[in-house]
């Protein structure tokens, strides 16, 4: 039996972060990631989705809200798995996607190009 450390592998994944993205850019700090943590996820869409309408009074007629959603929610999903992961077959895995349908949504959402900006 060997006392040495198994060796762990670093793949592109491993430096992507939403909240490091995030504090670079000056949207979030560290109070405002404790007030959100302290709410759930639907009150969370609930009050983007009221705050975003505000402005116009709270009408937006014309914008595909529900049929949307499901891209939205997919979008997010796989940004958060890149984030989490080492690597993209970890994060592959992680989704219980088989390659070719992680390789559609790559393509479509482009989460890559999200974290190298």
């Amino acid at each position: 039996m060997s006392w040495k450390r198994k060796k762990t592998t670093k793949g592109r994944n491993t430096y992507y972060s939403l909240s490091k993205k995030l504090r670079q850019e000056k949207k979030t700090n560290n109070e405002f990631e404790t007030i959100l943590c302290n709410l759930s996820l639907e009150e969370v869409i609930g009050l983007k989705m009221e705050l975003s309408s505000k402005p116009v009074n709270n009408r937006l007629y014309g914008l595909p809200v529900w049929k949307n959603l499901t891209d939205v929610v997919k979008d997010a999903i796989l940004k958060y798995a890149y984030s989490s992961t080492r690597t993209q077959m970890e994060a592959m895995r992680f989704l219980g996607l088989t390659a070719d349908s992680f390789q559609k949504l790559k393509k479509k959402y482009d989460p890559v190009s999200y974290f190298e900006d």
